[in-house]
């Protein structure tokens, strides 16, 4: 159990107060809009297919610019980069509430998405540096932790409410005077740390950015013009064509942000691509469960973020708890039962349909996901950093946030393109059933196909080593620190 923020001495209570707001500002920008996507529609008129970008646009360069911040930190100083974080994600989230057209918001989620790139990594070097190693950083890093999985659940009903009683665009002005807030406390409380020599892989950056983001709007754009359609062969093509420019990059690159060494190791290599089929999953079930709830089951935003509650409870106490269950099963055990758990209920709402109660249809396969997100993520973490030295321990697990991301952006497109398959002589509630029911069908593969990976590429090969898998030779703090930023779900 954490000691009261109250216990810590009053500047250093300040700095880690200044460290936790403007994080959980980057973590409820993340779920705050989920709640919010059918009044989203509405005003700025988003196609059912292209309503998917509003999360996209964020993750993408959030993911694609996540290591070049963190990198951008060491050269210039974490504070700096700090406040120049702050500033682009305050300066966006007042440009994304004053939105007077899709294409003006997805614009500025984009740049948004860059401010939480340099600001997220800023927050947690901060943290290590302000907060002696040892008890004082571990209670610091409780905090960080806790802060992430509650803003999660929190973004969810906060977003609903404002969306119903006021408007969407006000979960994006809050964060103006939060922003301007944490940057002038941040002058008076956080010093500025040592600046290290580096170079920026900007390159290796954009490819990847770019590559990803054609990948994104190929499958988004094959949902309502099809497979043949030519700006959909398009997209696809230049995505293959930069991905593997990217990959080149990164092999004669001195500084690369994503070491190719990191997926010399089958375990971590699965560890990655795991998490890219889970999250894809789990986002597309919060995505597509708001559109269910709001445009089939007719509830308005405030009930649909309550609705999401039996997706929470037991995700939160499980997380904390994995770490002694590891102690007792294994983390690997805690890796199936927890992937098993979640294809279960993905299956189990993939049934749904017009008619469906909330509660046997929806309430029971949601406490089964959660479970399984409390359960699955923190271990698929740590076996996305196993083998490597404490030294390396930022790539691996910059590795595994953009896994996250990527996993975020480009599974939830390829649910929109499943989903968009079929029911055309459908409208309205009607076809929005069908095509959730779709997703989710979509979703329950990409668990299986985790699972599958999860077993031969994680599980067995530990067993092969005695049941010594290379996980242990990184240490506990270093697994949770490359954890933090991975536990944002949605």
């Amino acid at each position: 159990m954490s000691e009261p923020l109250s216990s810590i001495s009053p500047n250093k209570a300040a700095i880690l107060t200044i460290i936790l707001v403007s994080y959980v500002m980057i973590v409820l920008d993340i779920s705050v809009v989920l709640t919010g996507l059918p009044r989203i529609q509405h005003d700025l008129g988003f196609s059912d297919v292209n309503l998917a970008w509003v999360q996209s646009a964020y993750t993408l360069t959030f993911g694609g610019f996540l290591l070049l911040g963190a990198r951008a930190g060491d050269i210039f100083g974490r504070r700096r980069m700090f406040v120049f974080g702050l500033c682009i994600f305050t300066l966006a989230s007042l440009a994304i509430g004053a939105s007077f057209s899709a294409s003006w918001m997805l614009v500025w989620r984009a740049i948004q998405g860059v401010g939480a790139a340099v600001l997220a990594p800023s927050t947690l070097s901060l943290l290590q540096t302000n907060f002696e190693e040892g008890h004082e950083r571990t209670r610091a890093v409780s905090y960080y932790s806790a802060a992430a999985g509650l803003s999660a659940t929190v973004g969810l009903i906060l977003g609903g409410l404002l969306a119903q009683y006021l408007s969407w665009r006000v979960g994006f002005y809050i964060n103006l005077p939060i922003g301007l807030g944490m940057v002038v406390a941040t002058r008076f409380y956080i010093q500025e740390t040592p600046r290290h020599s580096g170079k920026f892989d900007l390159m290796g950056a954009m490819t990847s950015t770019v590559g990803m983001s054609a990948l994104v709007y190929g499958f988004i754009r094959s949902a309502h013009a099809g497979w043949h359609d030519g700006q959909t062969i398009i997209a696809l093509s230049l995505a293959v064509l930069l991905l593997a420019l990217f990959v080149i990059i990164e092999k004669s690159a001195l500084q690369p942000i994503l070491p190719l060494w990191l997926f010399s190791s089958a375990e971590r290599a699965g560890a990655y691509a795991a998490r890219i089929l889970y999250l894809g999953a789990m986002v597309g079930f919060f995505f597509f469960t708001t559109l269910y709830l709001q445009d089939v089951a007719f509830y308005g935003p405030a009930l649909t973020g309550l609705a999401f509650v039996p997706a929470t409870i037991l995700h939160f106490p499980f997380a904390i708890a994995v770490p002694r269950l590891g102690r007792r099963f294994s983390p690997n055990s805690l890796l199936v039962v927890g992937s098993l758990i979640g294809i279960v209920g993905m299956a189990w709402l993939s049934q749904i349909s017009m008619g469906s109660g909330y509660l046997l249809s929806i309430a029971l396969p949601m406490v089964l996901i959660g479970t399984s997100q409390g359960l699955t993520l923190s271990p698929l973490t740590s076996a996305g950093v196993s083998g490597v030295s404490h030294q390396s321990a930022g790539a691996a697990s910059g590795a595994v946030n953009v896994a996250h991301q990527i996993g975020s952006s480009v599974g939830l497109a390829v649910l929109v393109a499943v989903s968009g398959v079929g029911g055309l002589a459908l409208s309205g509630r009607e076809l929005m059933a069908i095509r959730v029911r779709s997703a989710f069908e979509a979703g329950t593969v990409m668990l299986v196909l985790a699972s599958l990976i999860i077993v031969f590429a994680i599980v067995l090969p530990g067993r092969k080593n005695g049941g010594a898998p290379p996980r242990q030779e990184i240490d506990k703090e270093t697994a949770e620190e490359a954890g933090l930023y991975a536990n944002e779900v949605p």
